[in-house]
């Protein structure tokens, strides 16, 4: 893959901080609000690259007090407990389904290299795609400068992927680690040499995984189809691959685990922090993460970035043709934060307390978010079809619609962080 030019984003941090900030923030009007004050950031990203990790995983923004000033003595009077509460379960139990999702994962990749043919082949690949929706709606809780935001991210789930910095691909039969028999295949190289020479040189996580599974994509029609032989023990450098899928495989689910713990309600962790902090600003770190998800890392860097460059390596999830999956379980995780539950249950939402203060707003907010899963879940699948697809067609057309409203969702929830009292920054739309 050849390396792009890298781009430097400045981020003016915009903050909506005043009733003429924007027309959702109208009925603060006589709730004046001072703009607190932030530094300019910047973000490296490569185009198409993966700058911050998962097309990144990185990429948080650490923010020491989220709460929004007023000259009213009585804004912003409401008890929100329930709400952060309901957030912190949320988390831990996304993450257990995540990471039992992952043991499922492993159990087959076990049974894969048990018995190499393409039916267990098959079923490993099948555990990857069942595995993923359960993680997917965890990336919801990021961009805060939480547990997943750290060394963890970017080990898990980083991309675009370099394939021939890791294995064969087209032309190049003996490219990668697993055929560079100087190197030794365990978990020290494997963990050392993730981002070697560059951000998309991926050696761990959901999407190394995935392309030992599936091979390098060549289909315009269909997924990678790497053949179950290459996982025979004993023939070329298989017994490198197998180790490979073993070590990444394992140490996912390690991975996940220590993220189940850092929400554990019996241990002083994240969540203990998370608690012990002032309302508005634990819900400011909540608010940023579904803000930044919808708005930067979903309508930005996973489709925009990928309609303009006209280029496979932008498509998420392109070696198992998943991608659209990752769109709409994504946007669930948004849903499941502002709901307060990930299993459609009655919950102590934010749509509650929102209501309870401005019920127009949640109304907008609900609608918009309908709206975004609607846009989603109508792409053309799978995803490469969308990118095939010439300019002004209705694949991307299609697509062009489902970036808008994941902008426009990020704007509304925005507002709703505002009308709460909290501090939200925008990035670049892309």
């Amino acid at each position: 893959m050849e390396r792009k030019k890298r781009i430097w984003f400045g981020l003016s941090i915009a903050v909506l901080g005043s009733a003429a900030a924007t027309p959702a923030l109208a009925a603060n009007a006589g709730r004046p609000v001072a703009v607190v004050p932030f530094p300019g950031l910047q973000f490296a990203q490569d185009e198409g690259e993966g700058g911050e990790g998962e097309g990144g995983e990185g990429g948080a923004v650490t923010v020491a007090d989220y709460r929004l000033r007023s000259t009213d003595p009585n804004a912003y009077q409401y008890d929100a407990s329930k709400q952060v509460a309901a957030y912190s379960n949320l988390v831990r139990e996304s993450y257990a389904a995540a990471h039992a999702d992952a043991v499922q994962l492993q159990g087959a990749v076990s049974a894969l290299l048990a018995n190499p043919d393409e039916n267990t082949l098959a079923e490993a690949r099948l555990a990857w795609i069942n595995a993923r929706p359960a993680y997917l709606q965890t990336e919801a809780f990021r961009f805060y400068g939480g547990p997943v935001d750290e060394a963890l991210g970017r080990r898990i789930n980083a991309w675009p992927l370099n394939a021939a910095y890791l294995d064969y691909v087209r032309g190049k039969p003996t490219a990668g680690l697993i055929n560079n028999t100087t190197i030794e295949i365990d978990l020290g190289n494997l963990v050392g040499r993730n981002f070697v020479g560059g951000d998309e040189n991926v050696t761990t996580g959901w999407h190394a995984i995935e392309f030992l599974l599936w091979g390098e994509d060549a289909s315009a029609t269909g997924p990678g189809a790497r053949p179950a032989t290459d996982f025979v023990r004993g023939q070329r450098n298989n017994d490198r691959r197998r180790n490979a899928l073993t070590l990444a495989t394992d140490l996912l689910v390690h991975d996940l685990a220590s993220l189940v713990t850092a929400w554990d309600p019996e241990r002083e962790n994240f969540r203990s922090n998370l608690a012990a902090m002032d309302q508005r600003n634990a819900i400011g770190h909540i608010f940023h993460g579904i803000v930044v998800l919808a708005g930067y890392e979903l309508a930005a860097k996973r489709m925009r970035w990928s309609l303009v460059g006209d280029e496979a390596e932008y498509e998420q999830s392109r070696f198992s043709d998943t991608t659209n999956a990752d769109l709409v379980f994504a946007v669930r995780g948004i849903r499941n934060v502002y709901f307060g539950s990930a299993n459609g249950a009655e919950g102590a939402g934010f749509d509650a307390l929102l209501a309870g203060i401005d019920a127009d707003l949640n109304n907008r907010v609900i609608a918009t978010l309908n709206h975004a899963e609607r846009a989603v879940a109508a792409l053309d699948a799978p995803y490469d079809r969308i990118l095939a697809s010439p300019p002004g067609s209705p694949a991307r057309a299609e697509a062009e619609a489902a970036v808008v409203a994941l902008q426009e969702l990020a704007e509304v929830l925005q507002a709703a962080g505002n009308r709460l009292g909290v501090l939200v920054l925008t990035l670049p739309k892309g």
